[in-house]
């Protein structure tokens, strides 16, 4: 059965301090998923174990990143996160010191409902 994306959501996140990118993207992803409610779930009896969540971060150092630390946090349906090259690195020039900007996408997908 193939599946329908029916949410996207964007979101920004930073680490001012630490240069700790799973922390940017953790706060990107929770800036998106912040912004969302799906009542549909009451209303259809749709399980959130049919959800599959789809997200991507970007920053600039993807390698960085601890996806799977990032996946198990969500709170809702079988969730997959990818790193990938975006974000900002922004130097302090007084100090040097990075801050660390990542954007993430958080998409839902479905399975196909019948018309």
């Amino acid at each position: 059965m193939s599946e329908q994306r029916f949410i996207i959501e964007m979101g920004m996140g930073n680490d001012q301090y630490g240069q700790d990118y799973t922390k940017a993207a953790a706060r990107a992803i929770e800036d998106a998923i912040r912004h969302s409610a799906i009542p549909m779930f009451d209303a259809t009896g749709l399980s959130h174990e049919d959800m599959r969540v789809q997200v991507t971060v970007g920053v600039q150092q993807p390698d960085r990143v601890d996806c799977a630390a990032l996946a198990a946090k969500l709170p809702r349906g079988r969730a997959t996160v990818r790193a990938v090259e975006g974000g900002l690195d922004v130097e302090n020039p007084d100090t040097g010191k990075i801050l660390v900007i990542a954007s993430a996408a958080v998409e839902a997908f479905l399975p196909k409902q019948s018309d």
